[in-house]
């Protein structure tokens, strides 16, 4: 299962993390977030030892929402090394999501993550 992060310990996990980091910004009322969710748990049991995936509840956490910009969910960042690296709002293909980690942990080669 995917951990729950918030505005008081978004920073400390993303910044002290040694493996890249995908959060997902959703919202309980949110269809299609509802639909990332699956896609993310599974790819979930597939990269837990490589990459960290939260989830962050946009209407919960207004602090971190609005560092970052959340206008629209479900939306998806990136991060390595403590830095944001991508973005992506809506849903993605788990294919797809897993380019984008892929990249992040340069297995995925011709691909600039930025």
């Amino acid at each position: 299962m995917l951990q729950e992060i918030n505005d008081d310990n978004f920073e400390k996990l993303i910044s002290k993390s040694e493996k890249p980091v995908l959060v997902d910004f959703w919202a309980p009322w949110c269809a299609p977030c509802k639909a990332l969710s699956v896609l993310l748990e599974e790819i979930f049991s597939e990269y837990h030892t490589k990459v960290s995936i939260f989830k962050l509840n946009v209407d919960n956490n207004p602090k971190t929402s609005d560092k970052y910009g959340i206008r629209s969910i479900p939306t998806m960042i990136f991060f390595k090394n403590g830095e944001k690296k991508d973005i992506h709002i809506g849903i993605l293909s788990k294919e797809d999501i897993r380019k984008k980690l892929d990249a992040l942990m340069n297995f995925w080669s011709g691909s600039s993550v930025g």
